[in-house]
């Protein structure tokens, strides 16, 4: 490896990609086109960063192959960064198995730390967990050590375990700051402000207040019936029972929520339920039905009683009833929620429906539109050990 490459590749290992440029920007050999990819991602040229692994990857002869799986790896997390999560896993899997045939270690966890973080972002958790546990942080070095305590801390965030994720979150900024890359630390630092901003809001006898993550926690484990608008079931301290699938019945056990102890009219459930600006009898006898199914999914949890004027929720243990809402609920909120947890759109949908709330990146068909990162994911590009050769 030549002084040139070498001096770029510990640029951007420190994060430092135009100091990486600097020296290798009007190379065209394989190990500069690496190089130059990687630093064009972390400058967020994603489009040009993507062209340029792919030319290397192509370029590296077939004796290379450390150096050809490293660019998939790079190629994976430009994916990754650029929400792309339909990128071959399989392709992922295999260069890992490469490098750590070859003994690069640190580049193999490298690796698993995305396919673990692909995971996170599709919400699979056990299955992240289980990866996770396998894969020892001890022997590598700082930026991945920071990288493994974040991705500890999503998943405890996810799991409501904020201790745990308090004390990932520790260990990962002592990590960023021994590696000393102020990107690395800037995600630390916005992973750290989830603990402390607003995760949702309590919605308890016509009152509402936000909650902190830690207080979300210790709703759930309280002897109040929740009705979880953020995941869609009704709890009390020893069931669960989902609505997710049933919108109609969550709406009608939301609005019995909102106004417990009170009683909600038949015409504002028909309006709640399904969104009709006058009731008729139609209506009326569909809620009856609704109500009915209701009553029989929460018979452990509630009862569903008839008044006068409509219906009330009981619970049967509990010792109140409280629904916990989103922070920000609109018209668009859903798609919001499904932008910030990874998902890509089109841009023909998105332009018209998210206009001025979302970033866009790529150009033509393959732009894709997301929310600013979430918190607690790290979207730095670090490639641990310099990509080309040894």
């Amino acid at each position: 490896m030549d002084s040139l490459i070498t001096a770029a590749a510990r640029a951007l290992a420190a994060g430092d990609p135009l100091g990486a440029l600097n020296r290798v920007a009007l190379r065209d050999d394989a190990p500069a086109l690496a190089l130059r990819g990687i630093a064009m991602a972390q400058l967020g040229e994603l489009d040009r960063a993507k062209a340029l692994v792919r030319r290397a990857a192509r370029a590296f002869g077939p004796k290379e192959a450390v150096a050809r799986a490293r660019c998939i790896v790079a190629e994976a997390e430009i994916a990754f960064v650029s929400r792309d999560l339909g990128w071959p896993a399989k392709a992922l899997d295999a260069a890992r198995a490469m490098l750590e045939a070859h003994g690069d270690q640190v580049n193999a966890a490298h690796a698993r730390h995305l396919e673990v973080r692909r995971l996170l972002l599709l919400g699979r958790l056990d299955e992240a967990e289980r990866i996770l546990a396998a894969l020892d942080p001890a022997p590598l070095p700082s930026a991945s050590k920071a990288v493994h305590a974040l991705i500890v801390a999503g998943i405890a965030m996810r799991r409501l375990q904020t201790k745990t994720a308090r004390a990932a979150l520790v260990r990962a900024d002592a990590a960023a700051r021994d590696a000393r890359i102020p990107a690395l630390m800037a995600e630390v630092e916005n992973a750290a402000r989830v603990l402390d901003a607003p995760a949702a809001r309590l919605i308890s006898n016509g009152q509402e207040r936000s909650l902190l993550l830690e207080e979300v926690e210790a709703l759930q484990a309280s002897k109040a019936l929740v009705v979880d608008a953020c995941r869609h079931v009704v709890r009390d301290a020893g069931n669960v029972v989902s609505l997710a699938t049933r919108p109609v019945l969550f709406a009608i056990a939301r609005a019995l929520g909102e106004a417990w102890p009170a009683d909600v009219s038949r015409d504002e459930l028909v309006a709640r339920a399904f969104r009709a600006k006058a009731a008729d009898e139609s209506h009326r006898a569909r809620l009856r039905v609704e109500v009915g199914r209701l009553r029989t999914m929460l018979r452990a949890l509630a009862a569903v009683s008839a008044t006068k004027r409509g219906f009330t929720l009981a619970p049967r243990r509990a010792r109140e009833v409280v629904v916990l809402a989103r922070p920000v609920e609109e018209k668009h909120a859903a798609v919001l929620a499904f932008l910030a947890d990874g998902e890509s759109w089109s841009s023909s949908a998105l332009a018209l429906a998210l206009a001025g709330k979302v970033q866009s990146f790529g150009r033509g068909r393959a732009r894709r539109w997301m929310t600013p990162p979430m918190p607690g994911l790290t979207t730095t590009l670090l490639l641990p050990a310099p990509l080309p050769g040894d």
